[in-house]
């Protein structure tokens, strides 16, 4: 059967959806189950593929946005007429009349708008809660946001499957040439820069209560700013001494080498976020060796369980994260009682299942229609 997919997440710089898509695509290209089906891969512009679905893709340029989805997406696919669309960035076209799957990641927008402008969160509302309520099927990475995707869009609760994401098995992940460096005391963060991540509370929290006790400490944060235009990233980047704001290196994206080696030389990475609906950054650090810092919330207990150091959100979080990041900067054994338990968590995701899973509800979908 022909299996269609949006793959415009995989064109320019991979970050979250796209790395989900590509993940998917990688295991498929081999995966005997996947390899019997037709793909059809429509995107904005060249997307990254793996070699097995270079044949399949289909340009279809614009922009990517909604209206390239909404209506030349859906052109497109209505030519094609394949027996199932996959939409794996939240939302599909309305006017495509094939079975449909949608991966709705998280519900971000609807249950704290205020973390949006009216504009693009009300857009994020309108056709997500549209593609959850006339979706075949809806994949969720986390039973944390299947319970949201139910409790904002009113779809069918039996419809939403729970497909985690995956993980790097326990030691370096894939090397480029050469030895990764060794460990060091650099702190990490990586992904996108949203205010819910509180990453101006992590540039405070070193360099007002790690920097001034630890002489090697650095902090590395690596992700694209999407803060509102003009908002600072943290005022203490202004005020604390040159010798520590020397100390802070901050990048919006490195390539994949690069950031395998950014997480092999750190020993803390940190990743204080509100609201995820899964968080995979935290679970490739942990493959690498870092032990990850994160705050205490239902998705943090969930998905990394007692292999990350978890601190209670509030007016303490800066005073409370440096305490914390110092403490594993300078106690083996504090970074070791998280050690222990990386290979059990880290055991519960892995891509295959994904894959194999999101291929299966694929083709009960396009075979039930």
């Amino acid at each position: 059967m022909i299996i269609a997919v949006d793959a415009r997440e995989l064109c320019g710089h991979r970050t979250g959806v796209g790395r989900y898509l590509g993940a998917l695509l990688d295991e498929w290209a081999t995966a005997p189950a996947a390899t019997r089906h037709s793909w059809r891969l429509y995107a904005h512009d060249t997307p990254q593929v793996p070699e097995a679905f270079r044949s399949a893709v289909h340009v279809i340029p614009g922009n990517g946005g909604t209206l390239w989805e909404q209506w030349h997406l859906a052109r497109a696919v209505a030519a094609d007429a394949p027996a199932v669309l996959f939409s794996p960035a939240y939302t599909m076209p309305c006017l495509v009349r094939c079975p449909r799957v949608v991966t709705i990641h998280d519900m971000s927008f609807a249950a704290h708008p205020e973390w949006f402008s009216w504009r693009e969160g009300g857009r994020r509302r309108v056709v997500t809660r549209w593609s959850a309520r006339h979706a075949d099927r809806i994949l969720t990475v986390s039973e944390f946001s299947q319970r949201e995707i139910i409790r904002w869009t009113g779809c069918d609760p039996a419809t939403v499957v729970v497909t985690p994401l995956g993980a790097p098995a326990v030691g370096p992940a894939a090397r480029a040439t050469g030895p990764l460096p060794a460990k060091s005391a650099r702190i990490l963060y990586v992904g996108s820069i949203f205010a819910r991540r509180h990453v101006d509370d992590l540039i405070a929290a070193f360099l007002r209560h790690v920097a001034p006790h630890h002489p090697t400490a650095t902090l590395d944060i690596i992700g694209d700013n999407r803060m509102p235009a003009g908002a600072p990233l943290s005022a203490d980047l202004d005020t604390a001494p040159a010798p520590h704001r020397a100390r802070v290196r901050i990048r919006s994206f490195v390539d994949e080498h690069s950031l395998q080696q950014a997480y092999a030389v750190a020993s803390v990475f940190a990743f204080l976020s509100d609201y995820e609906g899964f968080g995979l950054t935290p679970l490739e650090a942990m493959a690498q060796g870092a032990v990850p810092v994160v705050l205490d919330t239902d998705i943090s207990r969930e998905v990394y369980g007692e292999a990350a150091y978890r601190i209670a959100p509030g007016d303490r979080l800066v005073a409370d994260l440096g305490a914390a990041l110092l403490d594993l900067l300078t106690s083996d054994e504090a970074r070791q009682a998280l050690r222990r338990e990386a290979g059990p968590t880290l055991a519960r995701y892995r891509w295959a299942q994904t894959a194999a899973v999101t291929l299966q509800v694929l083709e009960e979908v396009a075979r039930v229609t």
